[in-house]
């Protein structure tokens, strides 16, 4: 199944205007400095803000179109959504909050087997690291059988050893998973190792030129390395 998106909606500073689509069984990655947009797009993905002018639609389903006034609830949409503060229930354990809302608690069980976490089913949020509760954030959206699974920069608030330890793992989950995922980043070394298709994002429009003015700048922190360059995946046009 592939989502398609193409909308337009005015904010403060700027106007999201954008088009891609996302394939089933790929890794959209969208990129682009803090601020300009990536947050808003996968937001009106999930229906939790609505754009002016546009359409939105995953397979033959229809989620947004302003002509038609179709607007689809987002707990109607079936989609994971992993944001970068965890998202958890402190009153909960790690294994209630993952099968909170799930659509097999038995494949719960084997969500914190694959992410490492199944030691810690009977421990509160307040008790594992920040690593471990993001492992529990994503099996808590991965348990709702996702149709779309969308991850707003869930590693950023995470230490550098941690982030790259979560990076290797979604890398290897993501070729278990059916469904499109769109992952949002402002890190180009993340970008590249992810993702099968880059979105660069500049204030609310797609901006090609971006990557490459990013990647030839002088050398320093967030300049991508020598063995993330390797060409292996496309822009999105």
């Amino acid at each position: 199944m592939t989502v398609s998106a193409s909308f337009r909606k005015k904010l403060k500073y700027f106007d999201v205007d954008i088009s891609f689509e996302c394939h089933s069984k790929k890794m959209m990655v969208l990129i682009g400095p803090s601020g300009g947009g990536k947050t808003t797009i996968i937001r009106m993905l999930a229906g939790l803000e609505t754009p002016d002018e546009g359409r939105i639609c995953f397979g033959n389903d229809t989620w947004f179109d302003s002509l038609r006034r179709i607007n689809v609830k987002p707990q109607k949409r079936r989609l994971g959504y992993v944001f970068q503060d965890y998202n958890l229930f402190p009153h909960l354990n790690l294994f209630d909050n993952a099968a909170f809302a799930a659509a097999d608690k038995k494949e719960v069980h084997a969500l914190f087997e694959l992410l490492r976490i199944d030691h810690l089913k009977k421990r509160k949020p307040h008790m594992v690291s920040g690593g471990e509760r993001q492992r529990c954030a994503i099996c808590q959206a991965l348990a709702r059988h996702p149709r779309l699974l969308l991850l707003d920069e869930p590693f950023s608030a995470l230490d550098v050893v941690t982030r790259r330890g979560l990076r290797e793992e979604i890398k290897s989950l993501k070729g278990k998973l059916s469904c499109p995922i769109i992952y949002v980043t402002h890190d180009i070394n993340e970008a590249l190792f992810l993702a099968d298709e880059i979105l660069p994002v500049v204030d609310g429009k797609a901006d090609y030129g971006w990557m490459q003015r990013t990647i030839t700048r002088e050398p320093g922190e967030g300049t991508p390395t020598r063995g993330a360059r390797e060409p292996r995946l496309s822009l999105v046009y």
